[in-house]
């Protein structure tokens, strides 16, 4: 069995190219299902444990979002038979109610071994059924980017029709928000700096885009956009470089869903203006499998489709990891095996 292994290397030197044969012969535990991977999507967390593989203390194979098709099932398994097609939780063992520090070792591609391999073995909890109008490679874009917009909307926060939500940038969390929230009846203003992807942001529906290089305000362009009011929800993906304009674009009351370090991890912020508009701000770490099952069901109903920036063969990983961290994607990286 093929797969990538982040060995103690620099950089994306990193991701090398390993035969587990052993782990293809395993047995599998009772309620274990084996998947036969067909394709993987990349998420900003990979490029950052990428570059730090060199700290670890033993290789791990990469990646969080897979989606195949199960190839054998353990003997007490009931829910899944051979030949469905399935994606495997960010985190395999929250299964659903409140995140607890239990789960958090257990993320795949960091805490264990994920998904960029041709056959992964998980419980079969872990897993939740593709919605059928998606192919492999856009189904593997869901877990990690699909499920945390989701959250961020709709658990984190209590997004209705009519009201008004703020993204940033056109990476993979964003884009979703942009379609899911469109898809509920609400407006969106998102922001960045391309005006090619502002342009294919409206064309997926965005209402009003923000070139935040041009106008660093911009969440007082957004605020004024909205007439005084501000917007109900801010996706923050950024950190502290941009947590400051999210709550200046924000609502007296509204929420920020905080999800992304892209800016770091550490920083000064107005807390002032925080509590002066009585605002909220909800972590959002990914989710559980009965949030992933719930947004494959809001997928299906609104028969959104994902959008992938580009497909890469399963000997390009490194190109797919060189690509974005580029920045030069619109939507999701995608590997194909």
């Amino acid at each position: 069995m093929k797969a990538y292994e982040l060995q103690p290397k620099e950089g994306f030197d990193a991701l090398t190219l390993v035969e587990l044969a052993e782990r293809k012969s395993r047995v599998l535990a009772p309620n274990d299902i084996r998947v036969r991977v067909r394709a993987v999507s990349l998420n900003y967390r990979d490029l950052v444990i990428a570059r730090s593989a060199a700290q670890r203390s033993e290789p791990i194979v990469p990646t969080s979002d897979g989606a195949g098709e199960v190839l054998e099932v353990g003997s007490a398994v009931s829910r899944w038979k051979k030949g469905d097609r399935v994606a495997a939780n960010f985190f395999p063992t929250w299964i659903d109610g409140e995140f607890s520090g239990e789960h958090h070792p257990k993320a795949l591609g960091g805490g264990q071994d994920g998904m960029l391999a041709e056959e992964v073995v998980l419980h079969e909890s872990a897993w939740v059924r593709i919605p059928e109008h998606l192919s492999f490679e856009e189904a593997s874009t869901l877990p990690c980017a699909g499920v945390t917009a989701f959250n961020a909307l709709f658990r984190a926060a209590s997004l209705q029709a009519g009201d008004t939500v703020l993204v940033q940038g056109t990476g993979g969390v964003s884009i979703f928000a942009l379609q899911l929230a469109k898809a509920a009846g609400a407006r969106v203003i998102l922001t960045s700096s391309s005006a090619d992807k502002r342009e294919r942001a409206k064309q997926l529906g965005a209402d009003h885009v923000l070139d935040y290089k041009a106008n660093p305000k911009w969440g007082e362009a957004a605020l004024a956009w909205t007439q005084g009011r501000g917007v109900d929800i801010a996706v923050e993906v950024g950190g502290p470089g941009t947590f400051d304009q999210s709550v200046a674009a924000l609502r007296y009351g509204g929420t920020m869903s905080l999800l992304g370090v892209l800016t770091g991890t550490k920083g000064e912020v107005n807390t002032y203006a925080l509590f002066h508009k009585t605002a909220r701000v909800a972590g959002v770490y990914v989710g559980s499998v009965a949030m992933f099952d719930a947004f494959n069901r809001a997928l299906s109903a609104s028969s959104i489709k994902p959008i992938i920036d580009r497909t890469y063969a399963f000997d390009q990983a490194r190109q797919a990891y060189e690509h974005l961290a580029s920045g030069q994607h619109f939507g999701k990286v995608v590997i194909r095996l």
